[in-house]
């Protein structure tokens, strides 16, 4: 048996009208308790994936909306896949929802030896969207400075232990009165936090170990990706401070509207104008694909609204083999002009065909299937 997904208010512990502010406190508080650094509970990875999947729909309106109106199977229909899944430490995850870390602006440099993540958006057709394509993106990084290899200091001099703090990056006082002995905390003037003293920073970076630049970046989109996910790319974004790991960068994918195309999770829907003869007769008809024009032939006494499915010719599906469908709505015309002699020939028709000639053998059926049709 399929296990039940929970609910993401429930999940955060807020109520369903709770503001942004409140379920950004929420998941704050959850995220400093479950996360596997501070959790030695053998389940505190699973439960921090599951949180960290709320925040990331609740905190976006559009998701949220869709969430509330629609629930799980609504997110996945419009291709919703949890970004953020897979982090180093708790202050990695607090880099990348609010561009901090755990312990704030004083402590980030000694905290974390981890670069900061960044963020850019591409813009792709639904053509794109259907072959997967490469783009590039430019953006300003911190990059290691290499003069100094990214140690901050100029080559040929030393990197010593400050001497004020002892290479903690804090100073300590402890205090003692009659309630007892009281511990006082605060980052060393000396050094900044770093713990480190440089004979000699170096003159390129001015010691900080890199430098801003410009860089062109080579995105491989896959096919079947939807609007508004996220690809992440490993190590391409900010260099650490003086070492250490690169941050990410994370791509926001925009998928610009189609002209002809509508798209609801892996298929897409069209319509296609008929002429009233056609759909009486039968006949074959080009309608839009996002790979090219299809041939799609209606059946003699195809009715206005009805919905004609040409099986696998959706988008490809993000992660698997097979296609979604496209769904093609028939509009049928109705001649808005008539010569005189088109209208004696009509005329002459309607005399001659009863009302059994428009009723097909299930016509209450047929009526409800077109009717749910043209709901949708």
């Amino acid at each position: 048996m399929a296990t039940k997904e929970r609910d993401y208010y429930e999940l955060l512990g807020v109520p369903r009208d709770a503001g942004e502010a409140d379920i950004k406190r929420a998941f704050r508080a959850l995220a400093r308790e479950l996360h596997p650094d501070v959790s030695d509970a053998p389940d505190a990875d699973k439960h921090f994936r599951e949180i960290a999947e709320a925040f990331e729909v609740l905190s976006d309106p559009r998701r949220r909306a869709t969430y509330d109106r629609f629930g799980h199977a609504g997110l996945r229909r419009g291709g919703f896949q949890p970004t953020f899944t897979d982090f180093g430490s708790i202050a990695d995850v607090f880099a990348a929802f609010f561009g901090e870390d755990l312990f704030g602006a004083g402590g980030r440099e000694r905290a974390s030896t981890r670069g900061g993540d960044l963020q850019v958006m591409v813009e792709i057709d639904l053509e794109d969207a259907f072959t997967g394509v490469t783009t590039s993106v430019s953006l300003e990084v911190a990059e290691q400075c290499e003069p100094c290899g990214g140690a901050g200091a100029e080559p040929g001099t030393s990197v010593a232990a400050c001497s004020t703090c002892g290479g903690t990056g804090t100073l300590r006082r402890i205090s003692r009165n009659v309630f007892g002995e009281f511990v006082s905390q605060r980052t060393c003037p000396q050094c900044s936090g770093r713990g480190q003293v440089l004979e000699a920073p170096c003159q390129f970076c001015g010691g900080e170990g890199r430098v801003l630049s410009q860089r062109q970046l080579d995105v491989e989109v896959p096919a079947g990706i939807h609007d508004g996910q996220h690809i992440r790319l490993r190590g391409r974004g900010h260099a650490a401070f003086r070492g250490g790991e690169a941050g990410d960068v994370y791509v926001a994918v925009r998928v610009r509207p189609h002209a002809q195309l509508l798209r609801d999770g892996d298929d897409l829907h069209a319509a296609a104008r008929v002429t009233m003869t056609d759909a009486a007769l039968g006949a074959s008809v080009r309608v839009p694909g996002v790979g090219g024009d299809l041939d799609l032939q209606i059946p003699a006494g195809a009715q206005p609204g009805e919905v004609r499915v040409v099986s696998g010719e959706g988008m490809p599906s993000l992660h698997g083999s097979r296609r979604g469908d496209l769904y093609v709505r028939l509009d049928v015309a109705v001649p808005a002009r008539l010569t005189d002699e088109q209208r004696r020939l009509l005329e002459e028709f309607d005399r001659e065909t009863d009302e059994a000639a428009y009723a097909p053998d299930d016509e209450d059926e047929g009526f409800f299937r077109r009717l749910k049709s043209a709901l949708r």
